[in-house]
Parts: C-alpha cells; sequence; structure tokens
C-alpha cells in the first residue's frame, strides 16, 4: 500500500456511507467495470488530503475532481451533471490506493439499505456484528420487563421472530448448503420467488445484513454465494413452471436476472484473496465449484445462468493465473464424466462439453477438446459465444500458433451464424494474423469453407488485407449492387485497384437496364456516369466513347433510357 494514500476507519466508513446516498447501483456497476478495465488515470491527492484529481478515458478523457468530505461538490466535466461513472471509478481507484475493499464500496448502497431496514445507524460493514452484540445484550432486560408486563395483568408480549445470522467461525466451519439454509430461514417460506430488480435488490441488502467484517477472501465468497441464492429464487420458477423459460421470461424477472448474473461475474473477475489449497476457506471454495456445477448440468438449456457463471469460476478463481491447478483441473474433469454416468439423459450436454474443453485447454490437451466439439458441436447447436471464452484463454495468454489451430477447426461448426454473430470471431483472425503472419493461409481456407455464412467476416479481411481482386469477384458472384455500398467504401477500390471496378459496375448496369422500368434506367444511367470518371482517371477516354456509343446504339429502342441517359450528360 502506499503510504501517501491513507483512509482511517471513520473515514472509510463516511465515504462508504456518501457513495450509499450519492450514487444509483448501476452508476457503481459501471464505474467498477471502468476501474476493473484500468480507465482511471493520473490519479493524485492533493495536498489537503480530501481532494483526489484524475482523469478517466470514456469516449474521451474526462478530468474528475472528487471531494472526499463532500461528495456533492465533487466535479467531471461530462454531461451527467450528478454523481457519475467517472467518479465512481475514481473512488474505486483511490480505495485501492489505500489498502481498502473495493467490493465494499461497489455494494455500499446494499449496505446502506440492510442498515435501515434493521434500525441501524450505521451503513459501514461494522454494523452488523455492532447490531448483533447490542441485541444480544438487551436481550435480558427485555425479558424481565415483559415478563414484569405480565405480572401486572398486561397482555403477554408477542414472542420476537430470532432473524438468524451468520459468525466468521459459522462461515469457515459450514458447508456452503448450510449457508444457503441460513438464507432460507432469515427470508423464510414466504416470497422467494424473486420478480423483479427491486426485489433482488432488497433480499441481497437483507442477506449481506446477516453477515460481520470479515475477511476479504470470506467476504468474497459470501457475496457470491448471496447472489447465487437470489438467482436460485428466480431460476428455479422459472424452469418448473412449463409456461416459462429462458425465451419466454417475464420482461423485468429477465432484466434482473441479467443484471445479478452480471454482479456475479463481475465479482469472479476480481482477484481472489487465496491461492491454494493451504487456505482456511478452500473447502468452501470447492463446493462452490460443486454447487455450480450441479445446477449447471441440470439447468434448463434455454437459461444459461449458472453455466455462464461455472465458466466465469474456472476462467477467474480457479483459473491458472488464480487457485487453479494441473490436479484440480483432472478432479474436476472426473467429476463431470461422473456426472454424465449419473444424470444421463437429464444431463445438460452442452455447458458438459463446453466445461470439459476448458479443462482440457488448460492441461494443454487441445486436440482431446477439439474433437469433442467436432464430434458433438453441430448438434449441440454450438454458437460463437460459446467459443469466446476457450478463445479467450488463449488470446490473453498470447499462445498464437494453439489459437490459430482452434480458429481453423472450430470455425467450419459455426453453422447459420452470420454477421455480427460471427464478428467476434474473425475479430480474432485479424488477431492472430496480425501477430502470426504465417497463419494467413489458414484464415483465408476457413474462411472459404465458411461461406455462405462467413460473407461479412471475410469481405472485412480481404477489404483489410488490400485483396480487391476476391473482395470484387466475391460481389459479382453474390450479384452485390455497387449503388448499395456508401460511396467511401469503395474509395479504398478507386484508389488502390481502380480497374477492378469496370466489370463490377458494367455488370450492374446490364442488371439494371434488364429491369425495363423508370426507376432502372435511372440507376443505370448514375452508374454509367460514374465508368466515365473511372474510365477518366485510367486514361482510357477513347474506350469509354466507343462503348457509351456502342451501349447507346444497342439500346436505341428503349426511349426512357436515351432519356436518362441524355438527361445525366452521357449523350448529346
Amino acid at each position: 500500500m502506499d503510504m501517501d494514500y491513507m483512509l482511517d476507519d471513520s473515514a472509510w466508513r463516511r465515504l462508504l456511507e456518501g457513495v450509499a446516498v450519492r450514487f444509483d447501483e448501476l452508476t457503481i456497476i459501471r464505474g467498477f467495470q471502468y476501474f476493473k478495465q484500468g480507465r482511471v488515470e493520473e490519479l493524485s491527492l492533493r495536498d489537503d488530503g480530501v481532494h483526489v484529481d484524475a482523469r478517466v478515458k470514456d469516449n474521451r478523457m474526462y478530468d474528475v475532481a472528487v471531494d472526499l468530505d463532500d461528495l456533492a461538490a465533487s466535479e467531471c466535466v461530462c454531461s451527467a451533471n450528478r454523481a457519475c461513472t467517472h467518479m465512481a471509478a475514481t473512488l474505486m481507484c483511490y480505495a485501492e490506493l489505500c489498502g481498502r475493499s473495493i467490493q465494499a464500496l461497489a455494494n455500499a448502497r446494499s449496505a446502506l439499505k440492510s442498515a435501515a431496514a434493521s434500525g441501524k445507524p450505521d451503513g459501514g460493514r461494522g454494523g452488523a456484528r455492532a447490531g448483533t452484540e447490542r441485541a444480544a445484550a438487551e436481550a435480558p432486560s427485555r425479558a424481565v420487563n415483559e415478563g414484569e408486563g405480565a405480572n401486572r395483568g398486561a397482555a403477554p408480549a408477542a414472542p420476537r421472530l430470532v432473524r438468524p445470522t451468520l459468525t466468521e467461525e459459522e462461515l469457515t466451519d459450514l458447508p456452503v448448503a448450510r449457508w444457503h439454509e441460513r438464507f432460507q430461514a432469515r427470508r423464510g417460506q414466504m416470497n422467494l420467488n424473486i420478480r423483479t430488480a427491486q426485489e433482488a435488490s432488497e433480499l441481497l441488502a437483507d442477506l449481506q445484513a446477516m453477515r460481520p467484517i470479515l475477511p476479504w477472501a470470506l467476504e468474497q465468497l459470501f457475496t457470491l454465494h448471496a447472489l447465487l441464492f437470489v438467482l436460485e429464487r428466480m431460476v428455479k420458477p422459472a424452469q418448473t413452471d412449463w409456461r416459462q423459460s429462458g425465451l419466454f421470461m417475464g420482461y423485468h424477472t429477465q432484466l434482473a436476472l441479467d443484471g445479478l448474473r452480471g454482479q456475479a461475474r463481475i465479482l469472479l473477475e476480481d482477484k481472489l484473496a487465496l491461492a491454494d489449497d493451504s487456505s482456511a476457506y478452500w473447502d468452501r471454495l470447492m463446493e462452490t465449484a460443486d454447487f455450480l456445477r450441479e445446477r449447471m448440468l441440470t439447468e434448463d438449456k434455454t437459461l444459461g445462468c449458472f453455466a455462464a457463471l461455472y465458466a466465469s469460476l474456472w476462467l477467474g478463481w480457479l483459473g491458472p493465473g488464480s487457485a487453479g491447478s494441473a490436479a484440480l483441473y483432472e478432479e474436476e474433469q472426473r467429476q463431470l464424466q461422473t456426472a454424465e454416468a449419473e444424470l444421463g439423459s437429464s444431463l445438460s450436454r452442452l455447458p458438459w462439453t463446453l466445461a470439459q474443453c476448458l479443462l482440457l485447454l488448460y492441461l494443454a490437451r487441445d486436440a482431446e477438446a477439439r474433437a469433442m466439439l467436432a464430434r458433438d458441436g453441430i448438434k449441440l447447436m454450438l454458437k460463437p459465444e460459446h467459443l469466446a471464452p476457450l478463445l479467450g484463454v488463449l488470446k490473453r495468454a498470447e499462445q498464437w500458433a494453439r489459437l490459430r489451430d482452434w480458429l481453423a477447426e472450430t470455425g467450419p461448426l459455426l453453422v447459420g451464424f452470420r454477421g455480427d454473430d460471427l464478428a467476434p470471431y474473425g475479430d480474432y483472425w485479424a488477431v492472430v494474423v496480425a501477430q502470426l503472419p504465417e497463419a494467413e493461409p489458414a484464415m483465408w481456407r476457413t474462411l472459404q469453407e465458411m461461406l455462405p455464412f462467413s460473407r461479412t467476416i471475410y469481405e472485412d479481411a480481404l477489404a483489410a488485407h488490400g485483396r480487391w481482386d476476391r473482395w470484387i469477384d466475391l460481389q459479382m458472384c453474390m450479384g452485390q449492387d455497387p449503388l448499395s455500398f456508401r460511396v467511401t467504401a469503395l474509395k479504398p477500390v478507386e484508389k488502390e485497384a481502380p480497374e477492378l471496378l469496370l466489370p463490377f459496375y458494367h455488370q450492374a448496369v446490364e442488371r439494371y437496364v434488364l429491369q425495363k422500368n423508370r426507376d432502372g434506367y435511372k440507376a443505370a444511367a448514375k452508374l454509367l456516369k460514374r465508368l466515365a470518371k473511372l474510365y477518366a482517371r485510367l486514361k482510357k477516354s477513347e474506350r469509354w466513347e466507343l462503348f457509351i456509343v456502342a451501349f447507346a446504339n444497342r439500346n436505341s429502342r428503349l426511349r426512357a433510357l436515351q432519356e436518362e441517359l441524355r438527361k445525366g450528360g452521357l449523350l448529346s
């Protein structure tokens, strides 16, 4: 920790309260994303110790000045005119420099809501423990007073509902299944079906109120399971009700589900505070992996909620850069194979296959993983988004040769996807060829095999590499109309290989004339004017004169076409 950045407990508590009051949840989430993406630059603390200046990169650079004593007086040059994403990102960067919990700052609003619900005056993380101790201290005197009231003839007071909490010792010793039992006991049997973001937020705040101040690793695990508990309250009703599925879930419920899943994925992308199985919380982490595996393998394929979080767990907390190891990946693979035999036809085959592929990738058994996808990929309706985690692992590791092989073998499996769906796949090829030029022939071969689905990314690759002859051939084969392109799209061809446009334009002109209507003749005349300029640029004016005379004579009976040619100055 930088010794210039110090934040005592009281100042930290005030900062948490200020963030909870001034920032809404969406702004905090976006600020956390900006912070994680490293967009906060040139952060500095003024000599007065209460003003933080920073520059935050968005669509441009924004200057931010945060007043730690009065967040309402903070300023940003963006147009938000309120507590904005750039301020939130700056505060998270500052908190990290001070050695404080970023997750606590991200959950500040939830902590404030839970404090308000339980009547505690402070929204800090210490409130839960203080409230619990205070309640314990006051319990005997309440019992005496209630007994005295009964003796005086007053009606006996109704017994108070004791709402379950969890201590640090219990969270360390109890399996996570017992955590969820406590969650349910605290919430009760009523109103466990969550349908809106507000209900989800209220339940999360209530669950956060159960815990005291925790070590960071345990707090990470607790927060994840609180999110998972709320997610189950949404997913289970959708799976048991035949009228619902991931495709037909209520709009507000789907929004809430996406928001919770996003929070969980952000948490799993954060660095895990334990590195190996020597940690006291290692068993809880392994139970978390079991929890997500079990739900992923029995999840309805239209939901995909726990499958995404299972992948995030093994990409983040249990990835090679964190607590993962070869022995752990081999053991998880055995668990998946055992689950296949146990679940039989109820197994959710797609996430099971993708999970095995990720583990095999970590174990450098690429051929086995690709063979599994080649065998089942088309049957399982493999999508580009399913491959993204696997390809992303190799890209981050800068293993370009392996990434090339994966792209070449998995591309033909992506049947039926076009345009924007395949754009990320094309981007991976662009990165590989930039880093590994000898991969270019493999790229062309693969993209050609994927036609017509790969047409858009194939066109983009041809244009990026200046392969204008192939680009023009593709447009002519597909029957493309030159007038459907923006003028700027054809400018590079006119500059680098203008002669290639001649057959493209000539073919289109003849097609327009064959339409035998006024609109077709107007379009033909428009293209002929472009052709005239193109011949002049190529210094082939004589050839143009011969062509236009022959064209006019050949179509002399088409009076409407002749009129359009004269209007365009193509005939005298």
